[in-house]
């Protein structure tokens, strides 16, 4: 008898002819994910099986697998031989001392001698002789007990179902370049197109010495705890202080974060591109704060010329964000109070719903082009 976790996949059993493709996509995912834990992954039918492992090493594993995209749930439990002895003896490890229970089964080997029904029937009368405690209830019980007979002549026995991810394994629906600040909503709306198969690599601006490396330290911790359900992140951060201080000389300030906006989408987009991403990523949610307004999305999106940006957040409001936030374990780094660069230069009445001609106007004002350059001199590439 081998203690074993039993991993089911999620929306995989979609596919048709490429689901090879997604499976080996999930496997590396996994392995990736036990970096530096002793174990073997095995593929079975639709099932995977994580075997080899030391029992001490059991909540750890689960805790990593419970980031990994693509898993549907997974399970705890025991791998015997096809055998009505060895069955009773893993329903036995994974039975409660006491209380009502039920036993489930799933015959994928239709050779077997017993059906699903006679197998079940089977079992839980063996528990009820072994243990006086224990009473079935098909309706309500307390514990359930699954088994599971493989083709292959063996069999699974466990009791529970953990709820994994879900979504589609990281690296099968290509590359997105999210722009990360130290808020809330960022790294969210990153976790989330993660979530549908895109890996996500991570772009932060930063107004030192206006702003505190501290500020600059809590995004790097940010992009790390994105990281652990993305596989790995590369996060790109660019100084845009010297474009703050020349919209501040040279323009209305109350323009002064819609047109900083504009600078960061086309730093991102250079950078996505150069990168191999294929779209970019924002936290905003419509009209939770004043640059978030239809006109100036519009605004911000008219510099971006080839590639799609993604704003998954932009219809929910900002409990669901923290929801999520807290779920994924980014709130409360991201309530930690460092200022990120849209706070330096703030204007008291900022622009909520600009003209497009009157931005262009404000912005004509500045070497749009030689700005870039300096920003991306400034490039600094964290690998995580």
């Amino acid at each position: 008898m081998e203690k074993v976790i039993i991993i089911r996949y999620a929306e995989i059993h979609l596919k048709g002819k490429n689901r090879g493709w997604f499976e080996r996509v999930f496997a590396v995912n996994m392995e990736k994910s036990l970096k530096g834990i002793r174990h073997e992954i095995h593929r079975s039918s639709g099932r995977y099986l994580i075997e080899n492992f030391n029992s001490v090493d059991t909540e750890v594993i689960l805790e990593r697998l419970k980031r990994v995209f693509g898993i549907h749930s997974f399970s705890v439990g025991f791998k015997v031989g096809a055998d009505m002895d060895e069955i009773f003896t893993a329903a036995k490890d994974v039975s409660f001392d006491s209380g009502t229970f039920k036993v489930e089964t799933h015959r994928a080997d239709k050779k077997f001698r017993l059906n699903s029904m006679q197998i079940s029937a089977e079992i839980g009368g063996r528990l009820l002789d072994s243990n006086k405690n224990i009473k079935v209830d098909v309706h309500n019980p307390k514990f359930i007990i699954n088994i599971d007979l493989r083709e292959n002549g063996t069999a699974l026995v466990f009791n529970e179902f953990f709820k994994g991810s879900g979504g589609m394994p990281v690296g099968t629906a290509g590359k997105a370049m999210l722009l990360i600040s130290g808020g809330i909503d960022s790294p969210v709306a990153g976790h989330m197109i993660a979530k549908r198969g895109m890996c996500v690599d991570c772009i932060h601006f930063h107004s030192y010495p206006y702003t505190n490396m501290q500020a600059k330290e809590k995004v790097i911790d940010l992009a790390k705890i994105l990281s652990s359900y993305t596989c790995g992140t590369k996060l790109n951060i660019i100084s845009v202080t010297h474009i703050q201080e020349e919209i501040h000389k040279k323009c209305n300030g109350d323009y002064m974060v819609t047109l900083l906006r504009r600078f960061m989408m086309r730093i991102a987009e250079r950078i996505a591109l150069k990168s191999g991403a294929q779209c970019l990523i924002t936290g905003e949610s419509i009209a939770q704060v004043a640059s978030q307004t239809v006109e100036g999305i519009t605004s911000s999106n008219s510099v971006v010329k080839t590639l799609p940006v993604m704003r998954p957040l932009c219809g929910f409001d900002k409990d669901e964000i923290i929801e999520r936030s807290r779920a994924i374990g980014t709130y409360e780094k991201s309530i930690e109070p460092y200022e990120d660069c849209c706070t330096v230069f703030l204007p008291k009445h900022p622009i909520t719903r600009p003209k497009l001609a009157d931005v262009i106007e404000e912005e004509n004002e500045l070497d749009v082009e030689a700005l870039i350059d300096e920003a991306m001199a400034s490039l600094e590439v964290l690998n995580l």
